[in-house]
């Protein structure tokens, strides 16, 4: 079944399972198996369990396969307040942003990485494979210079996406201030009614 941990954000205890399935890639439809292709995860497609009816609390999956983040399924409460639902529709813009930039950048660097180790083999007259079947390897001096080069010609595209984690992060921070604000003006009504009676 399912683990528990108990999280503390902001002084209010929150609850999150952690999903132990294994079946958190999308199924592939038309339009989801272009996006897949394409290394992203199609927009109507999330993890491939949902959590039962009477839970009350987010839940997480395992790594996706593409971004190698763990997805999140978003506790909807039946009475959730617009400011409520405004932090959560930013959480998981911020999450589906995430999932986006990582499966890019993660399709795009194993591409790259196979191009470069292919090209360098090839420059020393050797195979794909060995004799024995093994994949040939570079040494590690010849994978730092790829590891160098690829993360230099791809600073822009990390400086934007930190630019963006920011902007997220802080529109999230700030919500959450709002809803733990109105929580304690709520909490502190109703005791000093109930003191009162």
């Amino acid at each position: 079944m399912a683990a528990a941990r108990v999280l503390w954000a902001g002084g209010c205890r929150r609850r999150r399972r952690l999903l132990l399935s294994t079946s958190a890639s999308s199924s592939t439809s038309s339009s989801g198996g272009r996006a897949a292709e394409r290394g992203e995860r199609p927009d109507n497609a999330g993890p491939g369990f949902r959590p039962p009816a009477h839970s009350h609390s987010d839940w997480i999956g395992p790594p996706d396969k593409h971004s190698n983040l763990r997805p999140v399924i978003f506790y909807v409460p039946p009475e959730e307040s617009a400011l409520e639902r405004r932090l959560r529709e930013a959480r998981q813009e911020a999450q589906a942003s995430n999932q986006r930039f990582w499966a890019r950048h993660n399709r795009a660097f194993r591409q790259e990485k196979e191009e470069f180790i292919y090209s360098r083999l090839k420059a020393k007259g050797l195979e794909m494979r060995d004799e024995s079947g093994q994949k040939a390897t570079l040494n590690a001096e010849e994978m730092a210079e790829f590891y160098k080069d690829f993360l230099n010609k791809n600073l822009k595209k990390h400086l934007q996406y930190n630019r963006d984690w920011y902007k997220h992060n802080f529109r999230i921070t700030f919500l959450m201030g709002q809803v733990a604000l109105v929580r304690a003006l709520r909490w502190l009504r109703w005791r000093k009614k109930n003191v009162e009676q």
